[in-house]
């Protein structure tokens, strides 16, 4: 599983840089020595960190081949490093929570928060999920609406893109 820190990490810089292609676009993955710190996924065309040249590294080349093998169909857990060195405590209690959900596990906005003993809390849950820095390594896209449906995905295309990684790991959504 992934290494989260619970305590406020010292903000580390990246010093590695990887961009693969994907189903639902290009990723970028940035790293530092500690582990993954970021996982960006292609909008229109574009990602964060375009101008700046790649610089691989062990662990940037670990993600890869583990998302490649998510992408086939063959993978569905992920065990490199994530140093997550943004956020705030409750931000990193949430996300804590989305990476101990499984390939084809579910959970709702209001369980989510229940779990980490924030009922009622919905807006802010929504927001932590929305601000994930590590998307499909940390599985934000596993939280739906109690009804079901997709009230919206910050990464890649949005909505499109959520749906494509739910169907993949067929959860079923509306």
């Amino acid at each position: 599983m992934h290494s989260i820190p619970t305590q406020p990490a010292r903000t580390q810089t990246a010093n590695a840089l990887l961009r693969l292609p994907s189903p639902i676009g290009r990723l970028e993955l940035t790293a530092d020595d500690a582990g993954i710190l970021s996982l960006s996924i292609e909008t229109d065309g574009q990602l964060p960190l375009e101008t700046i040249p790649e610089t691989s590294s062990l662990v940037l080349r670990r993600a890869a081949e583990q998302l490649a093998e998510y992408f086939a169909g063959t993978r569905q857990s992920f065990d490199v490093p994530v140093h997550l060195t943004r956020g705030t405590e409750f931000q990193r209690s949430v996300w804590a929570r989305l990476a101990t959900l499984k390939f084809g596990d579910v959970i709702s906005y209001g369980a989510l928060g229940s779990t980490i003993g924030r009922s009622g809390s919905g807006r802010a849950i929504g927001g932590a999920v929305g601000a994930n820095p590590v998307p499909i390594i940390i599985g934000c896209h596993r939280v739906l609406a109690s009804s079901g449906q997709i009230t919206g995905y910050s990464a890649g295309q949005g909505i499109p893109t959520k749906a494509w990684l739910l169907d993949h790991e067929g959860i079923v959504h509306r």
